[in-house]
Parts: structure tokens; C-alpha cells; sequence
């Protein structure tokens, strides 16, 4: 029986252990743990989510503070439209991040950041160029391009010097996502390097329907795209990515001509993983009715998650003036819409709650949107519950290892503790 280690992925000249660990923003997938991906011979994600947030906790800049106190006028302001993003101070923020982990980086493997385009940041084209151009300038290895198609993102970056050199990659949910994609690219003669297929039990945001997820599955998906790919004669590795819990879902795709696979949410609950050890404990603790897919984000796509984050059916103001990564072209945001007709309805401010919609922003910033991929339920089973009824948390060594090496639907549960690390 074939291993994930029996396989590799080819980028390029060069070839790596077919394991890539998503990103999960906002510092979800940090550093310590793209960087393990990377010494193990594999693929690991950084986040450019909220990045100057971020840049605050790792390197004590004040960009959050400077911003919001620019802002503060506005606070009570329901139009957002003035709040702008620096341009200069979010290159910095990014080139911070992403500079101080390819600096860290060892071993054969390959780090890379994912970039969402739903971050439109009330000035969606300029601040993505910058996101880009900045994650290129700090020598990141690769760009995947998520949180939808990404249809001008090429076009954005097309005269920086390292546009042809740096791996550039996008996640589609289906076969005509990809298709608008590379018809877009097709004149810059510029092809992405790696596709990364995600299907509906994937974690976070979802590319289907809120109704209609479950009428797909990742391996039809697969196929339709392998169909695609061989009929246009395109030699592009497809990695698939949503639901693949053990080394031997992960051969499964492999066998069948993946050029690798993406996986996250065993990674969660590593102590390389930024999560809080409390918020892992609830994904430990999560049953499969505990998991829910819902239409909360402000971006407008459907969000899996626990549903009993934090996040769904608060009622905090909108913190645009510190954060506002979702706010669109003219300063608007989904969120704000609903906290405002809560206000309305409710004018002694007391007691506001929004379930419709959740404030995105504030709410990954302080872990308290809880979302995670369908197979969560399933990690109790990959580890010891402890004497004190917690579960152990795993290192992400162990995980990338267990995926690359098992084989039969096995899990290797890690030596055991006495007690709670």
C-alpha cells in the first residue's frame, strides 16, 4: 500500500514531500508552523489577513494604534468611506511579516502566503497590488490567491521584476472558476504555477452555495478538472484540498494524478497553530452537529465554523476605524449595514445583537470566530484526553509525519503526557 511519501510535488525543477498546510489568517497559520512545513520538505502558508495586526503582536509596531487614532474622529460615523489604509505603512506591515519568516526559513521546503481577495480595504485594486508586490519584494517563495477568482491579480503585478520567479497559485471550487481564470491570464503569458482545488468540507470560506454545498464532492470535482486539464493540454500540478484527515485520503487523490494535497485542520491543533489552547480545546470537544455552515461573513460567501463562536449574534460596533479589512470601494461592509439597523431598532443601545452578520475583522483578531473544516469532530480521535479532561495538543511535526507516512485510514496517536503542556 502507497504512502503520501511515495509521491512528490513538482514546481518548477525542483520536487517536495506533496503535503501543504493551508493558510488560516489572521496569524492562524503563523510562522512556526509554515516554517515546519518548510524543514520537513513541504509547503506551509503564512497569512497576509489583518497583516498589521499581526506585524503589532510579532514586532511591537503601532500600526493599529496609528490608524485608529487617525480615525477616531469617525468612530461614530456610520459612513466609513474616509477610512483609508497608508499604502507605504501596509508594504512595511507586509514586508515585516513575510521577510522575518523567509529569514527563519530551513530545510528543503517552500513557504508561501495566502492572499484574499474579499480583503478589499475600501480600496480593493491598490492595497491587493501593494499586498502582492510587498510579499515579493520580502522574497516569499509563493502567492496563492484566495477568498475569490482573482481575475486581475496577475495583471496587478505583471512589471514586478519578480513576477515570473515567484510560484503563483489560485483556489478554485470548480471547473468553470478556472476557466474564466486562465482565459483572463492567458494574454499575460503567465500561467499559475499550482491550482489547488477546494472542495465543500473545507474550513473558513466556502466557493459553493450556502444551500447547495453538499451536493458536491472534492473527487468529482477532481476529475472534472483533470478532464480539463488533459483536453487543454495543460501541465499545471492540481493539489486538492477539503476534508483529506488522513494520509490515506490523501494517497487516494494522489493515485488518481494530484499533484498534491492541501490540508489544515489536523494542523489546528498543534502547538505551532496561533489559536489560543482554550479555542483548541473546543475544537477537541466538537461533535459533528456542533459544525455548522452558515452565511454570517460579511464577504458574502457561506462560512463553516463551530456554532458556538463568539463571533455569531454579537452586537460590537464595527472597529473599521482600527481594522476595516472588509470594507469595500465606497467604505461599505455587510456587518456595518446590520449594526446599524440593530441600532435603529434598539435606540438605548442596549442589548444589541446581529446574527445575520458578524463584525469579521474584530472578531478574527481576538480568535473569537471560530471557524473550521468539516472534519474537526474527528480530532479527538488523533490524540490522548488527559487526566484533567483535556485533550493533548500535538506538534505539528507529529501531524505533517503521520500524513506523509501512514498508511490503512491509520492515525498515530503521540507519546503521552501525564498532564497539560
Amino acid at each position: 500500500m502507497k504512502r503520501v511519501d511515495d509521491f512528490r510535488l513538482k514546481l518548477g525543477n525542483k520536487e517536495y514531500v506533496p503535503i501543504m498546510i493551508g493558510g488560516m489568517g489572521v496569524d492562524i497559520s503563523t510562522s512556526e508552523l509554515a516554517l515546519e512545513a518548510a524543514r520537513l520538505g513541504g509547503i506551509g502558508h503564512i497569512s497576509d489577513a489583518m497583516v498589521q495586526d499581526v506585524s503589532d503582536r510579532k514586532f511591537d509596531t503601532t500600526f493599529v494604534k496609528d490608524k485608529t487614532k487617525l480615525y477616531k474622529f469617525n468612530i461614530n460615523n456610520m459612513n466609513k468611506a474616509v477610512v483609508q489604509f497608508d499604502l507605504d505603512r501596509l508594504a512595511e506591515a507586509t514586508r515585516l511579516h513575510v521577510g522575518s519568516t523567509m529569514e527563519a526559513k530551513k530545510g528543503d521546503g517552500l513557504i508561501f502566503v495566502n492572499c484574499m481577495e474579499k480583503l478589499t480595504m475600501n480600496a480593493p485594486k491598490e492595497t491587493l497590488r501593494t499586498r502582492l508586490s510587498a510579499a515579493m519584494d520580502a522574497g516569499i517563495d509563493g502567492i496563492t490567491m484566495s477568498a475569490g477568482l482573482h481575475l486581475g491579480s496577475f495583471e496587478l503585478i505583471k512589471d514586478h521584476p519578480r513576477f515570473r520567479d515567484t510560484k503563483l497559485g489560485i483556489i478554485v471550487s470548480s471547473v468553470r472558476a478556472l476557466q474564466l481564470f486562465l482565459k483572463k491570464v492567458s494574454r499575460l503569458d503567465r500561467l499559475p504555477d499550482y491550482i489547488i482545488v477546494e472542495g465543500p468540507l473545507a474550513g473558513g470560506h466556502l466557493g459553493f452555495g450556502i444551500d447547495d454545498w453538499k451536493q458536491y464532492d472534492l473527487h468529482t470535482i477532481m476529475d472534472e478538472i483533470h478532464v480539463f486539464m488533459r483536453a487543454q493540454g495543460l501541465d499545471i500540478p492540481v493539489i486538492a484540498a477539503g476534508g483529506i484527515f488522513t494520509g490515506s485520503d490523501a494517497v487516494g487523490f494522489l493515485e488518481k494524478g494530484a499533484g498534491g494535497v492541501q490540508v489544515a485542520t489536523r494542523f489546528t491543533v498543534t502547538h505551532e497553530c496561533g489559536m489560543p489552547d482554550h479555542v483548541k480545546q473546543e475544537y477537541f470537544r466538537a461533535s459533528e452537529e456542533d459544525i455548522i455552515v452558515n452565511g454570517v461573513s460579511p464577504t458574502g460567501y457561506p462560512m463553516r465554523m463551530l456554532k458556538s463562536t463568539p463571533a455569531i449574534g454579537s452586537g460590537i460596533r464595527p472597529g473599521c476605524e482600527s481594522y476595516g479589512y472588509l470594507l469595500d470601494a465606497t467604505g461599505n461592509c455587510a456587518y456595518i449595514n446590520s449594526y446599524n439597523r440593530e441600532v435603529q431598532a434598539s435606540p438605548d443601545g442596549k442589548n444589541i445583537a446581529v446574527f445575520d452578520k458578524t463584525c469579521l475583522c474584530t472578531h478574527m483578531r481576538n480568535f473569537n470566530c471560530w471557524t473550521c473544516g468539516h472534519t474537526t469532530y474527528r480530532l479527538k480521535d488523533t490524540t490522548h484526553r488527559l487526566a484533567d479532561g483535556s485533550y493533548q495538543i500535538l506538534s505539528a511535526q507529529h501531524v505533517f509525519e503521520d500524513y506523509q507516512f501512514s498508511v490503512d485510514n491509520a492515525i498515530a496517536l503521540p507519546p503521552k503526557q501525564e498532564t497539560a503542556a
